[in-house]
């Protein structure tokens, strides 16, 4: 990127930007033709000039989706440097921005989950349902990151997001699937609850009917995870899964059989993503 332009963006001076425009019409143009670059919405963003950030998307809207060297947009630079300003108001001109895929497959919703950002959360549950179904490279949810890194009230809030879309949906049968979706390593949302000893996580699992006789990469159960645990007093979570069992093994083949292929084509939902490019959703 041109320093002038580098330092106009850094200002946040629209009359500077539009001076740079006048003498070279094809300056944006030339940004966006190449693949991976830090261009000045990624400036903008990441130091909270809202207004320049929004002329420079009303003059070239294609640059709010453009990943950086490090593979960020500019809506993962903003939520980076805590700048939720300008995620607001990218959302407020493209919605489908948060399920734009940066580094590794996430999604700005996955680092809202990730941080722990409710209002951040409850900002894209408000303008795009579905795209709690989008997953990471490793195969993580947005409630699989959530419950990784301890954010409880981020779950809370994901697992009531998840029944109000299935409302909305008019269909338990994908929301049953999520909930028993599988990562990389095959741990499902009870296997990390387990892990992480969150009874209050289990408990609502538990009650959601998931499978409890999934089995992980290491053929481990979340009964096997708790039965390894020694030094962790989980007394409760060990009587809520052995007491659920027997009511929880009707819907284990089925729900098994869908999450081990990883298949969910079967399943309809309404598309609120234009982005072509997103690729990892769970459909």
């Amino acid at each position: 990127m041109d320093q002038s332009l580098r330092d106009v963006a850094q200002q946040g001076s629209i009359d500077a930007l539009h001076s740079l425009v006048r003498g070279d019409p094809y300056i944006l143009d030339t940004i966006d033709q190449i693949p991976f670059v830090k261009t000045p919405l990624h400036i903008a963003a990441s130091v909270g000039h809202n207004q320049f950030a929004m002329e420079i998307v009303r003059l070239k809207p294609s640059l709010a989706r453009k990943l950086n060297q490090d593979s960020f947009s500019p809506m993962h630079i903003a939520l980076q440097n805590n700048q939720t300003q300008v995620v607001s108001r990218l959302l407020d001109v493209d919605k489908d921005l948060v399920r734009v895929q940066g580094k590794e497959g996430v999604t700005p919703l996955h680092y809202a989950a990730q941080i722990g950002n409710l209002h951040l959360l409850t900002k894209f549950r408000n303008v795009c349902l579905m795209c709690i179904k989008d997953v990471t490279i490793r195969r993580e949810t947005a409630l699989h990151i959530a419950l990784n890194n301890n954010q409880l009230d981020a779950f809370e809030l994901l697992r009531r997001w998840l029944q109000w879309t299935t409302l909305e949906d008019a269909s338990s049968l994908w929301e049953n699937k999520l909930l028993n979706w599988k990562n990389e390593e095959g741990n499902t949302l009870l296997h990390i609850a387990v892990s992480n000893n969150q009874p209050q996580v289990v408990r609502w699992l538990l009650n959601a009917r998931v499978d409890t006789n999934a089995t992980n990469l290491a053929g481990l159960t979340a009964l096997n995870i708790l039965q390894g645990q020694m030094q962790i007093d989980n007394n409760e979570i060990k009587d809520m899964l052995t007491s659920s069992l027997p009511r929880n093994m009707e819907n284990a083949a089925d729900l098994r059989d869908a999450t081990e292929q990883g298949n969910m084509d079967a399943l309809a939902h309404p598309v609120c993503s234009r982005d072509h490019e997103v690729k990892a959703i769970i459909c």
